[in-house]
């Protein structure tokens, strides 16, 4: 009641026009970034206790940044809420005075989707880690916003059970939600619009609602609009997601990894096309070009071929793998593969994989002192080879280093600049080579960003994507967001 009174207390409300402001050039433009009045603060406080409520400089700058190229910009204050009541009431405090709210979890983003560009209150959602329920019998979980990918996986391990969505790293499993994450197991289990059921959803103006209704957990409906996946994949731009029902899968009798070189990129690529129309359940079906190969065996410490590699992996019963490790490996023979080699040593495929996740970091370690800047699209399988190879000759030519890795299997591939973020030049070049990665990728029927999302960097791809379906996400912005203060900036100008 006493914090319900403090929120409703016009001293602590305060109209748009009577905000401080200060205006701030972002990336070449000038925006106007709000402040957060110390009535609201103390509002904050009066919500979520004073413990949670931080205005520290040092926490403010970790939540103004991702693990993606673009700058901090630091939120006023942060706040770290507990339960979906708090979210709740932080919402209404912020819609009521047109504070932008941007909501945080693991800060693992790729496209700048937790940096506050117009300052306000940046939600970290880290402490409501709560599993609520795990259904094993019916194949789901629910669970609350800060449980991460592996907390759900190591509290899974004595029921047969995981959840396989792999984005690398250790990410919230709402953030996953919110970002619409996939990852190396995406060929087999599909991404995060295939694995969520339900979701527990604060709008803008603190009205909590459940997408396919309160304790739902089907697995099919036909009740009405599919409000899960209009949230999978919006970026905190249309509500915070503060709670999740998963789906889960059984966890295979046994697993064996592979990896095989290629003179080319097209020889590569045939091999994975090949294997999917033959039927074969490929788990993970990874591309390296030389590059990154080169950079993992520094970094790893491993002795591959320098050349275009895939990365395999197959699960199933012990005699089904070795059929279907016996099936690719002619394929990839076929197509001038080399070098067939596979593990069913648990050590030996967590150390191969283990490469393989940290290829962001060797890729940087090509260049010490530098940050990645990572990009990705996807296209039809099809037109992978040649969209890889002319992206391959476009870096070349422009002279600079460009590692490519691709989950093959979707169609989907990354490129993983080693920069000098300081140098206006060099990042002018890589932008560019972005740009012309991302609208051939467009005309090529595919999509500017497979995994990583639109956020800051390719808000001006969107719209040449989708046509008029943007001026449609539009209208259900503006609709559940009136004031615009969901994580404003992202997606949208």
């Amino acid at each position: 009641m006493l914090t319900r009174n403090l929120i409703r207390n016009s001293k602590f409300l305060y109209s748009k026009l009577k905000q401080p402001t200060r205006v701030i050039r972002w990336n070449g433009q000038v925006s106007s970034q709000v402040n957060v009045p110390d009535g609201v603060v103390s509002a904050l406080v009066g919500i979520v206790g004073k413990s949670n409520v931080s205005t520290a400089e040092a926490v403010r700058e970790q939540h103004g940044h991702d693990e993606s190229y673009h700058k901090t910009a630091m939120p006023g204050v942060v706040v770290f809420a507990q339960s979906t009541e708090h979210v709740s009431q932080i919402a209404k405090l912020c819609n009521d005075n047109e504070i932008p709210l941007i909501p945080f979890g693991t800060g693992t983003g790729l496209e700048g989707g937790v940096v506050a560009t117009k300052g306000g209150v940046s939600v970290d959602l880290t402490k409501m880690d709560q599993i609520v329920a795990v259904h094993a019998e019916d194949f789901d979980a629910v669970v609350k916003a800060g449980v991460t990918r592996q907390t759900l996986n190591t509290y899974l391990r004595d029921t047969g059970l995981m959840f396989p969505i792999d984005p690398g790293a250790d990410a919230s499993l709402c953030g996953m939600c919110a970002t619409s994450a996939s990852g190396t197991n995406a060929v087999c289990y599909g991404t995060m619009r295939e694995n969520v059921l339900n979701l527990e959803v604060v709008l803008a103006d603190g009205t909590v609602f459940h997408t396919a209704g309160e304790g739902r957990r089907t697995k099919k409906t036909s009740a009405g609009y599919n409000l899960t996946n209009l949230f999978v994949g919006s970026e905190g731009t249309l509500g915070i997601i503060t709670g999740a029902t998963l789906r889960l899968h059984g966890i295979p009798d046994a697993t064996a990894a592979a990896v095989c070189s290629f003179p080319t990129v097209q020889q590569a690529v045939d091999s994975t096309v090949q294997v999917l129309q033959c039927g074969i359940p490929m788990a993970k079906i990874e591309f390296l070009d030389e590059v990154a190969v080169d950079a993992c065996n520094k970094y790893s410490k491993l002795d591959l071929n320098v050349a275009p590699s895939l990365f395999l992996e197959f699960h199933g019963s012990g005699t089904s793998l070795e059929e279907q490790v016996s099936i690719v490996d002619d394929l990839c023979k076929m197509n001038g593969g080399g070098d067939f080699k596979w593990a069913t040593d648990a050590d030996e495929k967590s150390h191969l994989w283990k490469a393989r996740h940290d290829v962001v970091y060797a890729c940087t370690a090509l260049r010490p002192g530098c940050k990645p800047y990572s990009t990705d699209v996807c296209v039809p399988i099809s037109k992978l080879a040649e969209v890889i190879v002319k992206t391959k000759e476009e870096i070349d030519k422009a002279g600079v280093i460009g590692p490519i890795i691709g989950h093959v299997g979707d169609g989907n591939f990354h490129v993983f600049f080693p920069v000098d973020q300081d140098n206006e030049d060099e990042m002018k070049v890589i932008k560019g080579l972005s740009e012309k990665m991302a609208l051939l990728a467009i005309s090529k029927e595919g999509t500017c960003t497979g995994e990583h999302g639109i956020g800051l960097g390719k808000r001006h791809l969107l719209e040449k994507e989708v046509g008029s379906g943007y001026n449609v996400m539009k209208h259900i912005k503006k609709s559940l967001d009136p004031k615009g203060i969901m994580n404003p900036g992202k997606i949208f100008f």
